[in-house]
């Protein structure tokens, strides 16, 4: 059978990336003595995971439950580049590159940012997709997504929405590997 997607309630596959200015790192070591992680495909390209830098460099202080990290998977995005908006932008969560995309297709991953939510006990993906609407907080049409099923997953109930469409930039694009721009 061939899947179009990584499945809810399934495991999600395992990896084994370089952190940008570290040492090879696997989900196993960010689930270790957690209840759960989230992982963030990820951009230092995407406007739309800039918005989230503070969201991003706080989530260890919010959710000491949690492992964050992000996997930066964009076609030709170097692990330099990643370093340089890591400085840049001080962003101090642990970020994975993942120069070939691969692990962004053994996820079905084709943009960023998109979350996922992985249950430390038996690595099963919980929730998939975007971390809010991608409104304001004060906005009065904001709906956030993955803090809810944080709640949920914590407090042991069912996740009442497991899944949401992500939206921001491509990981691969017929215009990332064009010899010369279009006219």
């Amino acid at each position: 059978m061939i899947r179009e997607k990584q499945e809810i309630g399934l495991p999600v596959a395992d990896f084994s990336l370089r952190q940008v200015g570290g040492d090879m790192r696997t989900l196993g070591d960010f689930l270790e003595g957690k209840k759960g992680a989230v992982a963030c495909f990820w951009s230092g390209f995407c406007s739309h995971c800039q918005r989230y830098d503070s969201y991003m460099n706080e989530f260890a202080a919010r959710h000491p439950d949690f492992a964050f990290f992000g996997i930066a998977s964009r076609h030709d995005e170097s692990a330099e580049q990643v370093a340089a908006a890591i400085r840049e932008r001080g962003l101090r969560f642990p970020i994975l590159h993942d120069s070939k995309g691969v692990v962004a297709r053994l996820w079905y991953v084709q943009q960023t940012p998109r979350v996922f939510l992985i249950d430390a006990s038996d690595r099963r993906l919980l929730y998939r997709g975007a971390i809010d609407n991608f409104k304001l907080g004060d906005d009065t049409d904001f709906q956030s997504y993955l803090e809810p099923a944080m709640a949920q997953f914590l407090a042991g109930e069912p996740i009442v929405k497991n899944e949401t469409a992500s939206f921001g930039c491509a990981i691969q694009s017929v215009y990332y590997i064009l010899p010369k721009p279009l006219l």
